[in-house]
């Protein structure tokens, strides 16, 4: 069976939101899957020295918040800016992980839900009621989702993919790797797909 798509991203992330939108009739159309890796943006911002994209000088921040909204038109998916942003995402990565272990289809339902939540209904998930709102929306249990989420091994494993994710060299979000080849950002999908398509060029 073909290695999956290696789609690592933060629940932060806009560009993160659009590629999710994407990315999986990609990867169908390429007889692949996608396996969404989350990483913390904060986390490797600290280690590189780089800042969140609207927190550049000036003319970068403003257009990179411009850009969030004209990609979103440009591929067809609803976009509102969030009040609060950006905002922890600890929470709903960890949550993520959880679903992830118990039921794959819940925990894809979980990750867009989430994504479409903070990104297209100015819903903050960092806000516990917020998250526990999409869990159940999702079709989770949302007390057993809480428990869940505060087990050590979830903590680990979360702690473990933003270290792999360091020292696999990603340092924005998203990076999806194929084959080993990596590639950062929404924009990069059409590349994603020719590789997929055609192997490397």
């Amino acid at each position: 069976m073909p290695n999956p798509i290696e789609f690592w991203f933060d629940f932060s992330s806009p560009y993160s939101y659009l590629a999710s939108e994407q990315i999986e009739p990609i990867a169908a159309r390429c007889g692949r899957r996608v396996e969404y890796k989350p990483t913390l943006l904060g986390v490797i911002f600290r280690t590189t020295g780089a800042v969140p994209l609207t927190e550049l000088v000036p003319p970068k921040s403003r257009y990179f918040a411009h850009d969030f909204e004209r990609s979103a038109r440009f591929a067809g998916v609803p976009y509102r800016k969030p009040s609060v942003f950006p905002i922890p995402t600890v929470n709903a990565a960890r949550a993520l992980l959880w679903l992830q272990a118990q039921d794959e289809a819940v925990a894809l339902r979980f990750l867009h839900a989430a994504f479409r939540a903070y990104f297209a209904q100015d819903r903050n998930l960092a806000d516990a009621a917020v998250l526990e709102a999409v869990a159940r929306e999702a079709g989770a249990d949302p007390a057993r989702l809480q428990q869940g989420m505060q087990e050590p091994a979830i903590k680990e494993r979360l702690k473990a993919l933003v270290d792999e994710s360091i020292a696999r060299g990603v340092f924005g979000a998203p990076t999806l790797f194929v084959d080993g080849e990596m590639f950062w950002g929404n924009d990069r999908l059409p590349q994603v797909e020719r590789w997929l398509a055609s192997g490397p060029f």
